[in-house]
């Protein structure tokens, strides 16, 4: 009799489990056909990245890519089928295809339709151009462990290469003092050869953009002449804390506030690089540069005010002030995050063109959702500014109506432009990938 009490106990247990599990996948199931319909509104959509394309024949539904997914907001599994949600959401970390078990995930740039224009690179990350190199997002490749390796390949491969500079001239130029320049730059100090790194903004590159408190996933990062950092998760301030260590342990140099504006082929076959602060000659031209390039402006009246900005750096310059955010993606959202944790703001209000943040990662969207219900963020949602006032901003929603908001400082993250033209310049190949690897 107890045994019989015993296994009717476990069934019991077995069936209430199946039907909570059951439960919470079709809870899962109807939210992601929900983010599919948003999806299919936005049009065919282009990760900067490369991304995950699910074979729909050969995926089982079991879930481990939704589950392997660092990001938790990418993937989700709707009738049986693993389908990919949120693109712009994904970085590139390719967990998803390394979980599947039975092989239904290739990592690609561009989608089917659309296609994602890139350099052109060969295995060690060199371009048609002899001597000059991209490595890091520039080249697709927007996560930071990757940036690190290929950094560190491509500076490999001008160390075992034979292009050296004559007289004082540089052995390489590195531009962009972000991951994959970091890395490279610490190659070549450590093969001893002469070499520069330049940066337009802060040492760290886009890390010092983050917004603060900001966590991202590193994995395990391999610095030549510094070590390896273990740590597979980082913030913000660990990760700017540990690019001044790095730059104080190494001896690292690097020349801040440089934007590079020109590269051309000198008269022996090196390179001439020419920046904000003088030309430099060199043999070989390492590019570290974001894909971002230059921030996209509005073009509307009033731009040019002091008061506009297009990145929140440290929030606490903005204290009690009322602060407009423009834009709709994670940049804007996040500096949105950053000024309500940081900036002691008078308020906080966004504005964005569309009727909601679907080009956002889910837990952004979900706090976005919850500081709009506690009061702490205003969302003019479907409104485009039209003019920016010393003291105001105009807005103008789909019917054409206008209204005025308060504002004391405007804060634009509508994206940026790629450096495609300095690249063009050079003479380096661009390519254009329609879902290829």
């Amino acid at each position: 009799m107890t045994t019989w009490i015993l296994l009717g106990s476990i069934v019991a247990l077995a069936l209430a489990f199946n039907l909570f599990w059951r439960k919470r996948e079709q809870g899962r199931t109807e939210t992601g056909r929900q983010e599919l319909e948003e999806l299919r509104a936005m049009g065919d959509i282009v990760p900067a990245s490369i991304h995950p394309v699910i074979d729909p024949i050969r995926c089982i539904g079991s879930g481990a890519c939704v589950y392997a997914c660092p990001e938790k907001s990418v993937l989700t599994v709707v009738n049986g089928r693993g389908v990919l949600t949120n693109p712009l959401g994904c970085i590139g970390h390719g967990a998803c295809a390394a979980a599947c078990p039975v092989q239904a995930i290739n990592l690609v740039f561009g989608t089917a339709k659309r296609g994602l224009e890139l350099p052109h690179v060969d295995p060690d990350f060199q371009t048609n151009q002899p001597g000059v190199y991209i490595v890091g997002e520039l080249g697709g490749m927007g996560l930071i462990r990757n940036a690190v390796s290929q950094g560190r390949q491509a500076a490999d491969h001008v160390v075992a290469g034979q292009r050296r500079a004559a007289g004082d001239s540089l052995d390489a130029l590195v531009v962009g003092a972000g991951p994959a320049g970091t890395s490279a730059t610490l190659r070549l100090m450590e093969a001893g050869l002469r070499v520069l790194l330049l940066e337009r903004e802060a040492f760290g590159g886009t890390i010092t953009h983050y917004p603060r408190a900001k966590v991202v996933m590193t994995g395990f990062l391999d610095f030549p002449v510094y070590g390896r950092v273990s740590k597979r998760k980082m913030s913000k301030e660990q990760l700017v804390a540990l690019w001044g260590d790095i730059r104080e342990k190494t001896g690292l140099q690097v020349a801040v506030g440089e934007l590079v504006e020109k590269i051309e082929r000198a008269d022996d076959g090196g390179w001439l690089v020419s920046s904000t602060g003088g030309v430099f000659k060199t043999a070989n031209v390492l590019l570290a540069l974001g894909r971002r390039g230059s921030p996209r402006k509005l073009d509307v009246p009033g731009e040019e005010l002091s008061k506009v900005v297009y990145r929140v750096i440290e929030p606490d310059v903005f204290q009690d002030q009322h602060v407009l955010v423009v834009g709709g993606g994670n940049a804007a959202v996040e500096s949105a995050f950053a000024l309500l944790d940081g900036g002691k703001c008078a308020s906080v209000t966004i504005s964005y063109r569309k009727n909601n943040f679907a080009r956002c990662r889910q837990p952004n969207r979900k706090r976005v959702a919850a500081e709009v219900e506690a009061g702490r963020l205003t969302a003019l949602m479907g409104t485009q500014v039209e003019e920016i006032f010393e003291d105001r901003v105009t807005l103008r929603d789909a019917s054409g109506e206008q209204s005025s908001v308060r504002n004391d400082a405007l804060v634009i993250q509508i994206g940026g432009t790629a450096p495609t033209a300095l690249l063009q310049d050079v003479g380096i190949e661009i390519v254009t990938k329609y879902g290829e690897a």
